[in-house]
């Protein structure tokens, strides 16, 4: 079966409706492992690490973990000396550097929008027009082969 959905076996009305608007890709489990998949191979997959760390930083609730969550996620994905750091604007880059004072699970929410904006004008039309979706949606449309 299709590569990108090795823990999530999507049905064909999922992969079509991954095609009407990005939101539908990021809600769906098996949507955003294929679409960061995708990622991947065009060597960009920090952001959608930096979304979903973001995600899972707005669900903590304890300031000592959300802290060093914070500063992971820093580190990660916000640091010039990162490998794996994201693609941020100077104004946004200074809110976090502002927020980085007294850490939140909201500190980063400014970016977490800019970085999902870029996936979503950027690399999501590309995904829907790639190979990767596209024989994903042939290898559901396709019945399977008699025993």
């Amino acid at each position: 079966f299709f590569f990108c959905c090795c823990f999530w076996k999507p049905t064909l009305e999922d992969v079509h409706s991954w095609s009407m608007s990005f939101e539908k890709v990021m809600k769906s489990a098996a949507g955003r492992s294929c679409f960061r998949q995708f990622l991947r191979s065009e060597f960009s997959e920090e952001n959608i690490m930096f979304w979903l760390a973001c995600e899972e930083l707005k669900k903590e609730t304890n300031k000592t973990v959300v802290e060093d969550k914070v500063r992971q996620i820093y580190e990660d994905f916000v640091s010039i000396l990162s490998p794996k750091e994201v693609s941020l604007d100077s104004r946004v880059r200074d809110v976090i550097n502002r927020n980085m004072l007294e850490p939140t699970s909201h500190t980063f929410d400014d970016a977490q929008q800019q970085i999902y904006t870029l996936m979503q004008r950027d690399s999501y039309p590309r995904f829907i027009n790639s190979a990767v979706y596209t024989d994903l949606v042939k290898n559901l449309e396709e019945p399977p082969p008699e025993p």
